[in-house]
């Protein structure tokens, strides 16, 4: 049979008081709220926010459609799809490409996994949180939205209006984001992201003439 503990009365009453202080102490702080949105603060430099997909300088993906992140997605969030890259005109420097990529956001969990599975640093996340909708369809990101940076797609899908704080990349304390450096007598300068897998520097060094990018 339990026996009473005879603290436990000064035991409550002193749990009771220690919240009272620090209730109290707070009433007398300064508030940490802004009159949002109106004005923002700069988002912590681990902050998970958006995804979006990567470019190299000419123009190609960097994502190869080894479907890698949407594997180490805990929530099932991403969908892709690889297809081979057309010798004529690759989409990447890869022999495949991502054909479909889409990233359901109401499912992500934001947890960083699908970054740090991506073998060509494809897939990084911005800072930009600030995106919704009254729509379950809108909130599925299309691999065309995922190319484009915050926050010019939510401009037009979601009437966004304002001028948010995205951090850039360099900027971001991201786990496993890093930049692969080309060796000697591979295509690719030290310090400059370039490919996993190789392809003759011919088929990927031009001018990427796709409508609308440079």
């Amino acid at each position: 049979m339990n026996t009473p503990d005879a603290f436990a009365p000064i035991s409550a009453v002193f749990a009771v008081a220690k919240g009272m202080y620090i209730a109290i102490k707070h009433i007398f702080r300064k508030p940490d709220t802004i009159d949002f949105p109106l004005e923002r603060k700069v988002p912590p430099k681990r902050q998970h926010g958006r995804h979006i997909l990567n470019r190299y300088p000419n123009g190609l993906e960097k994502c190869i459609g080894c479907e890698l992140c949407a594997g180490a997605c805990p929530a099932d969030a991403i969908l892709v799809w690889g297809a081979d890259n057309p010798p004529d005109k690759p989409v990447s420097p890869g022999e495949r490409y991502a054909a479909v990529y889409e990233i359901n956001m109401l499912r992500c969990i934001f947890c960083g996994l699908c970054v740090e599975a991506c073998p060509t640093d494809a897939l990084t996340m911005t800072t930009f949180f600030e995106f919704t909708s009254d729509s379950r369809s809108a909130m599925v990101y299309t691999k065309e939205e995922l190319l484009t940076p915050p926050p010019n797609v939510e401009y037009g899908k979601f009437g966004y209006h304002g001028d948010p704080i995205v951090l850039s990349q360099d900027e971001m304390e991201q786990p496993g984001v890093g930049h692969l450096a080309g060796m000697e007598g591979e295509p690719g300068e030290p310090g400059v992201d370039v490919p996993v897998v190789w392809l003759p520097e011919q088929m990927w060094r031009g001018p990427y003439e796709k409508e609308g990018l440079g």
